[in-house]
């Protein structure tokens, strides 16, 4: 009998791996200029729609392949309302949950779980994705919001239809509404989280939605991509080595001993920018502006005395990540709810993007180039 192989040594990356630099589709939703820094939704420029536009008018923008007129906002935050409130079983279901359930799990699992119920599950067509996309926009800052008052013992807080979806989630997750200044943080965090391209979990749902299955099912697909720590999660990681660390001395060793180490420093670096990502000066901003605003500029500070570290040690630039995570901190939001916010704002992008997918469909199926052994034949059990 032979002995067990030698384990086999990890396969060199060819090019194009990770899919970098292969076109997988033709989309008209998100252009992105990574030598330029540039970020653009359905032709508006990223920094053009934060100032002047909020996360409903976004949404209606990526779904609709325009802004919205006055009307047709104001009919949209009526759906969105109508919408906003949870299922009585999927309230069940969150408090079915271990308490130690991750959010993204728990949001995982309720996605797939609106499926149940919704009148349009059967439906791929336009009108009907359209539907599902804003009951899913509408449904997932209570999902959030639900689980994290239920894991700590209290009541879920009903949405309040008077209030944006940034409003919503602030007053959901803490029972009370917040400070304006507060709801116009979140709302541009929303905006720069909307949409970002063919990134890992956009994929995942375009993937998912090219078999025909229903939209739930690609966004269920979404968020478990999302999940992944190499796609949403850096947020919490910056924000953990900040925490540890304490002052600006302290990170500033700690993460000069991490580049000795050929260690990854969270929230720096992107596959597609080669420069400033454009979303990181806006939460930069907001960081810098919140802290203030709070006497306590401690993080903020911690975050800009690495910019310089990692531009001249390994010529990276922070990400949206990076200063995304000193703002939500600052705003009282519990670390493990960083990524289900990413999802919470990213529902407009995934589901444009399954409804550009229905619209002019081909099942995705790419080959890959086999480098196993040929020529193999099936051994008697007792001579192998």
């Amino acid at each position: 009998m032979s002995s067990n192989p030698a384990p086999t040594p990890p396969l060199p990356k060819p090019p194009g791996a990770g899919l970098e630099g292969i076109v997988a589709t033709q989309s008209g939703i998100c252009f992105i200029d990574g030598q330029a820094g540039k970020l653009i939704y359905r032709g508006y420029e990223i920094g053009d729609l934060v100032e002047h536009c909020t996360f409903e008018e976004v949404a209606y923008l990526l779904w609709d392949g325009e802004l919205p007129r006055r009307d047709a906002l104001e009919q949209l935050k009526r759906d969105l309302a109508e919408s906003s409130e949870l299922p009585e079983y999927i309230v069940r279901i969150l408090k079915t949950l271990p308490r130690k359930t991750q959010p993204m799990d728990a949001l995982r699992t309720a996605v797939s779980a609106l499926a149940a119920d919704d009148p349009d599950v059967m439906s791929n067509e336009p009108d009907a994705n359209r539907r599902k996309a804003r009951r899913l926009a509408a449904q997932l800052p209570g999902i959030v919001t639900a689980f994290h008052r239920i894991r700590e013992g209290l009541d879920p807080v009903p949405p309040d239809p008077s209030l944006t979806i940034a409003g919503n989630f602030l007053y959901m997750l803490n029972g009370k509404r917040a400070h304006e200044t507060l709801v116009r943080v979140m709302d541009a965090a929303l905006v720069l989280h909307a949409e970002h391209g063919m990134n890992a979990s956009t994929f995942a749902a375009r993937v998912t939605a090219a078999t025909l299955a229903d939209m739930h099912s690609a966004i269920t697909a979404a968020v478990s991509a999302l999940k992944g720590p190499l796609h949403g999660g850096a947020n919490q990681d910056v924000m953990e080595l900040l925490l540890s660390c304490g002052n600006a001395d302290a990170v500033e060793k700690q993460v000069r001993e991490m580049l000795a180490r050929r260690e990854k420093v969270p929230g720096f670096g992107h596959r597609v920018y080669k420069t400033y990502d454009p979303r990181a000066s806006f939460l930069s901003k907001m960081s810098k502006q919140l802290g203030e605003a709070a006497g306590n500029t401690q993080w903020y500070e911690m975050s800009e005395r690495l910019i310089p570290i990692l531009k001249q040690e390994k010529n990276l630039n922070p990400n949206v990540d990076f200063f995304s995570a000193s703002t939500y901190y600052t705003m009282g939001i519990p670390l493990d709810l960083f990524t289900p916010i990413f999802a919470v704002a990213r529902i407009a992008g995934w589901t444009a993007h399954v409804m550009e997918q229905h619209k002019n469909n081909r099942i995705i199926r790419p080959t890959d180039d086999y480098i196993g052994p040929m020529g193999k034949k099936v051994a008697p059990m007792d001579q192998r």
